[in-house]
C-alpha cells in the first residue's frame, strides 16, 4: 500500500487529469475485490495462490499479470520503554501467537522477564502480513490467537504499541522505518542468532523467516484502458526508487524488465 500511495502521488503530479483511488484493505481483502473485477490493480504481500481466490477470478473472467516489486521484512516491535526484550526466538513468537497460547504475561515467555501483562497488536485476518506471519511462525496461514488488537491500518497498530507499556506487535518494515522514534525493534532468532530486519538483512535472506515478497496484480482488461496503462507503466518506471523511498527493498532491474515484458504480451 505505501508504494502504490507514493506512486499515485507522483503520477498525479504528471497526469493531474487521471484520477487514481488508492484504498487500504489488506492483501486478502484486496483480492476479494480484485477477483470480482471491482478494482483494476491489487497490492499484495503474498502470491495469489488460495484456490478460492484463483477460482473466483476465473469465474468472473478476471485475467491478470503478477508483477514483483520488491521485498519486505515483517518487523516485531515493542514499546520504546521496554528495556528487557531485545530478541525473541521463532519458538517464543509461536508460544505467544499460536491459537492455543495461554501466555498473558511477559514472565511466561522468559523467566527473566517481568511479571507484566502482554498486550498484543497485529494486522487483521484479511491482511497478507497476517497470512505470512501465521504461516511462518505458527506453521499454518490464518492460525492465530484471536485476543489481540487487530487492524488493517498500520497507523492504528503504531499508536497502540507506542502507547502501551506491555505491548508487542508486528507489521511491515516500511511502517517501522516511518515511525522508528515511537517504537523499539526486536531482533528475531531463527536458530542462527538474533537478526534485526534492515535494508541489508531483508534482501540478503539473513532476516529469516519473516522476509516476504511484494507484488501488484494488474487486471489485463483494465490495462487496455489508457489511464490504467499510463499508471502501470509509470509504476514500472518509478517503482524501484519509490519502493526504496518508503522503506521496502526494490527488486533488481531484471525483475522490472520481466514485468514490462509480461505487460507487453
Amino acid at each position: 500500500y505505501p508504494i502504490s500511495e507514493a506512486v499515485a502521488e507522483e503520477f498525479n503530479k504528471v497526469f493531474p487529469k487521471v484520477r487514481v483511488n488508492v484504498g487500504v484493505s489488506g492483501t486478502g481483502g484486496g483480492f476479494k475485490r480484485f477477483t470480482v473485477g471491482e478494482t483494476d490493480i491489487s497490492d499484495a504481500s503474498r502470491l495469489m495462490k488460495n484456490p478460492e481466490e484463483t477460482s473466483k477470478a476465473e469465474e468472473n473472467g478476471v485475467t491478470y499479470d503478477e508483477l514483483r516489486l520488491g521485498t519486505d521484512g515483517i518487523s516485531i516491535m515493542v514499546n520504546p520503554d521496554n528495556n528487557f526484550v531485545d530478541c525473541l526466538t521463532v519458538e517464543e513468537l509461536k508460544a505467544i501467537w499460536n491459537p492455543e497460547s495461554t501466555i498473558t504475561n511477559w514472565n511466561q515467555v522468559q523467566s527473566g522477564f517481568p511479571d507484566q501483562k502482554i498486550r498484543l497488536y497485529g494486522p487483521d485476518s484479511d491482511s497478507g502480513t497476517f497470512d505470512y506471519f501465521t504461516e511462518k511462525i505458527n506453521g499454518e496461514a490464518q492460525a492465530s490467537r484471536a485476543d489481540y488488537t487487530a487492524s488493517a491500518d498500520d497507523n492504528v497498530l503504531v499508536q497502540g504499541i507506542a502507547g502501551d507499556k506491555g505491548s508487542l506487535g508486528y507489521f511491515g518494515y516500511a511502517y517501522y522505518a516511518e515511525n522508528k522514534d515511537k517504537l523499539k525493534l526486536v531482533a528475531v532468532d531463527s536458530g542462527l542468532g538474533c537478526v534485526e530486519p534492515s535494508l541489508e538483512t531483508i534482501p540478503s535472506g539473513k532476516y529469516t523467516p519473516l522476509s516476504r515478497p511484494l507484488f501488484i496484480y494488474v487486471n489485463k482488461k483494465s490495462y487496455q484502458r489508457p489511464g490504467v496503462k499510463a499508471f502501470v507503466n509509470f509504476y514500472m518506471e518509478q517503482g524501484p526508487n519509490l519502493t526504496n523511498e518508503v522503506g521496502y527493498i526494490a527488486s533488481g532491474n531484471a525483475t522490472y524488465t520481466d514485468n514490462k515484458d509480461k505487460l507487453a504480451k
